[in-house]
């Protein structure tokens, strides 16, 4: 389930992340979606980075140091 949610949230953080390449090319300056798309891609990856932050330190996720 951890795994599924991580998966999902970086499908969206890239997601995010061509809407607001569209909106750049598209709107040229005109409209505030590409500002809004920041922003939704900053919360997005501070709340991936919280989520395997507490993973890991509850340890439901492991590091795997052997190469």
């Amino acid at each position: 389930m951890l795994k599924i949610l991580i998966v999902g949230l970086l499908l969206a953080v890239i997601a995010s992340l061509f809407s607001g390449l569209f909106f750049l090319l598209r709107d040229e300056s005109r409209s505030r979606r590409v500002l809004h798309s920041l922003i939704l891609r900053v919360t997005l990856s501070g709340l991936l980075l919280l989520i395997i932050g507490f993973a890991l330190w509850h340890g439901d996720l492991s590091m795997n140091p052997t190469p």
